[in-house]
């Protein structure tokens, strides 16, 4: 048995139904970000940052390229011979077979992986936010406290505190309350998802809570362990922190880091964050490029106009076209003479040429509008728009379309295209 301090089960097998067609052939945590990342780079990075070298990776959802992604963690100087980084999907098992039902459930399955470590201490991540964040700091202020489970906590504002867990804490940090997505807040002190147990007190818990059907921490585990102790902690985090689980706030978090002064700054050399990025030829901008407040990511070909966009690598502007405001992934094609304006297009899209995407007025989308809304164009990975259309906005598309799809060339805004086995 090798002992570990504390090790770090990192939840990333969930679909993230909220990005729409974005998740619908990978992991939310695999979404690119920033131009070169990958959203579970960050939690990632803040553990082999904060000294944490053993890390679970539970998955379930399409995690072939997040399998691919981290690899054995040699980007994030995680391919150990004891701890490093693990990747951990369901397994068949002789009494049953179950795929994860809940955040906790999957902890509870992977129990043997935990106690080959014999940990004091077990930190669970979510794999789906954009933040930074010491977790060495936070072990420090449990063990002072003596708690026997922290949770990371942010205030947030209160029209948006139903969103989230959020606990009632006294000055010292001892939480006296915890309410899962309420819809009368009492608090807007939010948890992050990021907690921290004494093994023991968790152990305890999982096995007590086994059959609980889609056992989840939020639900389950926290009301469990504050009703039987009063050993609860909240550690409130005062940083950046991004949940990117909708359009929305996907893109405004790119969009917040071509900021004249970033509120999330990813040049620090103190805490570096790190991804898995194959050798790409240099950036190239022809002779009438122009580019203005934007990320650019290795081996971009700017031949047309991209102003406060995020641009990710081997991604091709051509001669004319216009972006503003937008997201465009890895490998996309935007072809010569089209503009985009707030558009999320995904890796390898190819868009035609003298195309114009985010026109029109506003209008709610017909198939989710909870997901496509926020006036943005979401287009899926792999999808190809044929030249001359024109497309509005709080519109979403996934396949290869022709022509023919676009009625008089225009697909309105909050119309959707979704060709058949697409998604």
């Amino acid at each position: 048995m090798i002992k570990k301090e504390m090790i770090a089960m990192l939840l990333a097998g969930g679909q993230g139904s909220r990005l729409g067609v974005l998740t619908s052939n990978v992991a939310k945590p695999a979404v690119a970000f920033g131009g070169k990342y990958r959203i579970i780079d960050f939690p990632l990075s803040n553990c082999i940052n904060s000294g944490v070298d053993t890390v679970g990776v539970l998955t379930q959802y399409r995690h072939l390229r997040l399998n691919s992604h981290i690899g054995i963690g040699i980007p994030w100087d995680l391919d150990r011979n004891h701890g490093g980084v693990t990747l951990l999907p369901p397994y068949e098992k002789s009494e049953s077979s179950d795929w994860y039902t809940g955040t906790a459930n999957a902890i509870y399955q992977n129990m043997e992986y935990i106690e080959k470590y014999n940990p004091e201490y077990v930190l669970i991540l979510g794999g789906d936010h954009i933040y930074k964040m010491d977790y060495e700091v936070m072990l420090d202020y449990h063990k002072a406290k003596g708690a026997d489970v922290t949770i990371a906590c942010m205030p947030v504002p209160w029209a948006e505190a139903s969103r989230f867990g959020v606990v009632i804490a006294d000055d010292n940090g001892n939480i006296k309350d915890f309410e899962e997505k309420p819809p009368k807040p009492s608090s807007n002190l939010a948890s992050m998802g990021i907690y921290i147990f004494n093994w023991s007190i968790l152990r305890e818990a999982l096995i007590a809570l086994k059959d609980q059907p889609g056992c989840d921490f939020g639900m389950h585990v926290i009301p469990y362990v504050h009703n039987n102790t009063h050993n609860c902690y909240a550690y409130e985090f005062n940083g950046y922190w991004k949940d990117v689980g909708t359009l929305g706030s996907y893109w405004q978090a790119n969009m917040e880091l071509i900021d004249i002064i970033p509120e999330f700054n990813l040049y620090e050399e103190f805490w570096k964050i790190y991804t898995n990025n194959d050798m790409i030829k240099p950036q190239y901008f022809g002779e009438k490029a122009v580019v203005d407040r934007c990320i650019i990511g290795e081996g971009a070909e700017i031949y047309g106009e991209v102003k406060n966009s995020v641009i990710g690598a081997g991604v091709i502007i051509e001669e004319g076209a216009v972006v503003r405001d937008s997201i465009v992934m890895q490998g996309a094609v935007i072809g010569a003479g089209t503009t985009v304006d707030k558009g999320i297009i995904a890796e390898s899209v190819q868009v035609g040429r003298d195309c114009r995407l985010g026109v029109g007025e506003f209008a709610p989308n017909v198939y989710n509008p909870k997901v496509y809304a926020f006036d943005l164009v979401t287009i899926a990975e792999n999808s190809v728009i044929p030249d001359h259309v024109q497309i509005g906005k709080n519109t979403a598309i996934v396949g290869k379309t022709v022509p023919e799809d676009y009625p008089d060339g225009l697909l309105a805004s909050g119309q959707v295209i979704i060709k058949a086995g697409e998604i």
